[in-house]
């Protein structure tokens, strides 16, 4: 992991959840780990990491994720297992 991987885990993992956190760094950040990426119908995406499966909607028309979605990827990652 590089330096912006370990940045980006870290604003996942902090509360309250952020919003300005870039939807490509968070699959750069999976595919550091070791994961899986792949396209779903639509704007889904796949991650695959350590035995746990996600789907997630790839944010748009803006590239920034959610407070929600972050939610629910810090969820994924923790599940998977991957700590700082």
């Amino acid at each position: 992991m590089n330096k912006v991987h370990r940045k980006t885990l870290q604003r996942i993992i902090e509360k309250p959840e952020r919003s300005d956190i870039p939807w490509k760094n968070i699959e750069s950040l999976v595919l550091a780990l070791g994961g899986e990426v792949s396209e779903g119908r639509g704007s889904r995406v796949r991650f695959y990491l350590n035995g746990v499966r996600a789907v997630f909607h790839r944010p748009h028309p803006r590239r920034l994720t959610v407070k929600g979605a972050v939610k629910s990827v810090r969820r994924f990652l923790q599940e998977a297992e991957v700590t700082l």
